[in-house]
Parts: C-alpha cells; sequence; structure tokens
C-alpha cells in the first residue's frame, strides 16, 4: 500500500496562469508560499522563519474557479498529491520539477462586500469552495508533455 497526500495552507504568490488545452480542459498553474515560523532555541540559537515555494496545478473544474476568484495574496488550502516530471530547456539541459496537483481547494482569504468590508467567513457564500473535480480519467493523460 501507498499514500501520496499533501495538504498545504499558504499564499499564493502571483495570479494563476490558465491555459486550455486543445480538448477544452482547463489547467491552472501557481506558486503558493507556505512559511514556518522562526524561533529561538533554549541555548539561544535563532532559527529563521523559512518560507517554501510550492507549484500549484489544477485541473477542470478548479482551475476554472481559480481563474475566476484566486488572486496573488489570497490563503488557501490545498490538498492533492506530489508531481514529478523533468523536461529539457531551451539550452538542452534536464530540468526537474515537483508540482501539486490538486484535488480539493479552499478559499481561506474573506472576499469583501459592497461598502468594502469582508463578510463573516461563516456566512460568506464561497462560489465552489471546497471545489471538487469530476472524477474522470487520470489527470496524467492530459499532460501536454
Amino acid at each position: 500500500m501507498s499514500l501520496n497526500k499533501v495538504q498545504l495552507i499558504g499564499n499564493v504568490g502571483k495570479d494563476p496562469d490558465v491555459r486550455y488545452l486543445d480538448n477544452g480542459v482547463a489547467v491552472a498553474a501557481f506558486p503558493l508560499a507556505t512559511t514556518e515560523r522562526g524561533y529561538t532555541l533554549a541555548n539561544g540559537t535563532q532559527v529563521p522563519e523559512r518560507t517554501e515555494w510550492h507549484n500549484i496545478v489544477l485541473w477542470r473544474g478548479l482551475a476554472e474557479t481559480a481563474e475566476k476568484y484566486v488572486h496573488k495574496g489570497d490563503k488557501l488550502y490545498i490538498e492533492g498529491k506530489i508531481r514529478s516530471r523533468s523536461y529539457d530547456d531551451q539550452n538542452g539541459i534536464k530540468r526537474y520539477v515537483v508540482e501539486i496537483f490538486g484535488d480539493n481547494m479552499e478559499m481561506l482569504t474573506p472576499r469583501p462586500v459592497a461598502g468594502g468590508q469582508p463578510q463573516q467567513a461563516a456566512s460568506q457564500p464561497q462560489p465552489s469552495a471546497p471545489v471538487q473535480p469530476a472524477r474522470q480519467a487520470d489527470a496524467a493523460e492530459d499532460l501536454p508533455f
């Protein structure tokens, strides 16, 4: 038995880059930053804050939701799996990429209503949050590479 599951809460680093494949399937990609706070050990040693950047990839309905509602700076919960791939760059050098293929997303940033005040999270109608994509053939079959 094996398990490949990732849960992240972080901030979106830039607006999602959304593409539509020839078959109409939406694919969104964006960076997500997670930060561990710094701390001081008992002996006085300072451990600095550490930020990790994650490459998030969303497919189909999740990608369409991200296109409409996700923006740089938003706080998101992403649940998915780790995928790695390699490619040759323009100079012929092999590059490796680790991506998080999201299966679930929840938007944690409150949205302002008329008047500029954010709504309370409990009463906020989040469009499609959490969003579950339709279970179809494995998303890897749609990869353009």
